[in-house]
C-alpha cells in the first residue's frame, strides 16, 4: 500500500485534479503535494482529515487500502445521460454463459436484417448457490438495443427511459478479463464515491457492459 499512490489515484478520479489544484484547496504548496505523492512525507492529522473530507474517503482508505491504479487500460471516466432505448434480452446460466447469451441476441438481430447490432450485457443474478458452488455456473444476460422501427416477432420488448450513468472505457478487456474487468468496476465505484454519486437500480438496468474488443462499463446513478 502507498499513501502517495492512493492520493494520485484520488486526484485522477476527481476530474484529473492537478497537484496545483489540490495544493490550492488544501492551502499548501504544490511541492508539499509532490512530496506526499512520492511518499517522501505524510500530512499532519488535520490535513489528512481535510483530504478525507475532500475525497469522501476514510483514513483507512487513504493510508491502508490498495486503491486501483488507473493505468492505460482505463480511460474516459465520466458521468453521462444515456438516452432512452428499447431492447430485447436473453439470459443463459452455464459455466461460460456470456458467449451463448450474446450469440443468441446477435442471431435475433441478423434474422431481423440488422448486421451490426448494438449489444450490451450484465451478470444475471438469479443463480442458486448450488449452481455456483457445486457446478461452477453463473448467469449472463445479453440485450440488443433495437433500432427505431424494428420490432422482433414473438419476443418481449423492454423499454428504458433516459437515465444518468457513471461510465469508464476499458481497452483490451479480454486480455486478462478476470483482473481487468473487475478492476474497472472497482475503479468506477471509487469514482462514484469520490464524486458523491449514489448507485441505483430502480426502474433501470443497474449496470451493463458494451460488447466488443474494447468495452464501456456503465453504473446507474441516482
Amino acid at each position: 500500500m502507498s499513501f502517495g499512490k492512493n492520493l494520485q489515484f484520488l486526484r485522477h478520479l476527481r476530474g484529473n485534479m492537478t497537484q496545483e489544484d489540490l495544493a490550492e484547496k488544501m492551502n499548501i504548496s504544490r511541492q508539499t503535494v509532490s512530496k506526499w505523492e512520492l511518499d517522501a512525507a505524510q500530512p499532519e492529522m488535520d490535513k489528512a482529515i481535510e483530504l478525507c473530507k475532500l475525497f469522501n474517503c476514510s483514513l483507512d482508505n487513504l493510508f491502508r487500502d490498495e486503491m486501483v491504479t488507473c493505468g492505460e487500460a482505463y480511460t474516459n471516466l465520466r458521468v453521462e445521460t444515456v438516452p432512452g432505448f428499447r431492447y430485447i434480452k436473453h439470459a443463459v446460466v452455464s459455466s461460460i454463459p456470456e458467449g451463448d447469451a450474446i450469440d443468441r441476441v446477435l442471431s435475433i438481430a441478423r434474422s431481423c436484417g440488422v448486421e451490426n447490432p448494438r449489444v450490451i450485457g450484465w451478470d444475471f443474478p438469479k443463480v442458486s448457490q448450488e449452481q455456483i458452488n457445486v457446478y461452477n455456473m453463473h448467469g449472463y444476460e445479453a440485450a440488443w438495443i433495437l433500432p427505431d422501427g424494428v420490432v422482433p416477432p414473438d419476443i418481449e420488448v423492454h423499454e428504458q427511459e433516459d437515465h444518468l450513468y457513471a461510465a469508464i472505457h476499458v481497452e483490451d478487456p479480454f486480455g486478462n478479463p478476470f483482473v481487468t474487468i473487475p478492476n474497472a468496476y472497482k475503479t468506477l465505484m471509487e469514482y462514484m464515491r469520490v464524486n458523491g454519486l449514489e448507485h441505483t437500480g430502480k426502474d433501470v438496468i443497474p449496470c451493463f457492459e458494451t460488447d466488443g474488443e474494447s468495452m464501456d462499463i456503465y453504473i446507474a446513478c441516482k
